[in-house]
């Protein structure tokens, strides 16, 4: 396993603080490092077409103070470092991406507007880091949906049978190891289909629901395979269910540990960076924190 280390981003509010301590309990169980980071943002600093004649003078930072108190009293805690920066956070917040094994940040920030459900730094966090982010929403919110009938820990996984990532799976098979946890892997297939002939006219699907059903099951179970024989000890159960797939994972965030989505590939026509409209609902609306994979390498 990796030993680059847990990084938790801290800006002095609650949501960060929350936070902090799922960063803390990820450090702890994959045995690594944690390090508690601030992106101390000043104005001049931040506009490009402003001249400054030296770095701030920054003093003590009273945000990693407030993070060092706040876990002090922690019990078995891993190693820990607290680094300041300057720099703007929706930028240096992603570059730290590449030195570190997971990347964990509140939902919101001290900034902005506080109806916004998602910040613009777990937005760009979320979008552009080089390794795998988490976003740890407000506590509170409400979905809707049934919960699982069966009790314990859970972690959910959405499968996207026409093009699964490999890096998405693997992630959320390793961390359901890691919390003994089961992996509830959502697939959803759209029903109803509906084909248009002309206009004003559909044309009833030529083949039912049953058999959908029945090849997303079968594509599934297919993909989870090799992930099973790599983690035998962890229990993967697809939940093959019609319609919206946001919608479902965001359901099925309920009382579960963490959501596991993935992150859109570069294309040749679209080559900025992408989250995709499913990764991006669940950020914003899911009960659980969430975890934005992004994809694996492509093979040569």
């Amino acid at each position: 396993m990796s030993t680059l280390p847990v990084i938790a981003a801290v800006d002095g509010s609650d949501d960060s603080l929350r936070a902090l301590d799922w960063a803390l309990d990820a450090a702890r169980r994959r045995g690594v490092p944690l390090r508690v980071v601030h992106v101390r943002q000043y104005a001049a600093w931040g506009q490009p077409d402003v001249l400054v004649s030296g770095p701030p003078d920054i003093g003590e930072d009273l945000v990693l103070d407030q993070a060092r108190t706040h876990l002090e009293e922690r019990t078995d805690p891993p190693v820990t470092e607290y680094v300041g920066v300057e720099g703007v956070p929706g930028a240096a917040l992603p570059e730290m991406g590449g030195e570190a094994q997971l990347l964990v940040l509140g939902s919101r920030g001290r900034g902005g507007f506080t109806s916004l459900l998602l910040g613009s730094n777990g937005l760009a966090a979320a979008r552009d880091a080089e390794c795998p982010v988490v976003v740890v929403p407000r506590p509170g919110r409400e979905v809707y949906g049934e919960a699982p009938a069966e009790p314990g820990p859970r972690v959910v996984v959405g499968l996207h049978v026409d093009g699964p990532d490999e890096a998405t799976l693997s992630f959320a098979f390793t961390e359901a190891a890691l919390r003994g946890a089961r992996l509830q892997v959502v697939a959803a297939y759209p029903w109803p289909v509906q084909t248009w002939a002309a206009a004003g006219q559909i044309v009833p699907p030529v083949i039912d629901e049953v058999s959908i059903e029945s090849e997303t099951r079968v594509l599934a179970d297919g993909f989870l395979a090799p992930h099973r024989e790599r983690h035998p000890d962890v229990r993967a159960e697809p939940y093959v269910v019609p319609g919206d797939a946001a919608g479902n994972l965001v359901a099925a965030s309920r009382d579960a540990e963490l959501v596991v989505v993935g992150r859109h590939r570069r294309r040749l026509l679209a080559p900025a960076r992408m989250m995709g409209s499913v990764t991006h609902a669940v950020l914003l609306h899911a009960a659980a924190p969430i975890a934005v994979v992004p994809p694996a390498p492509p093979e040569e």
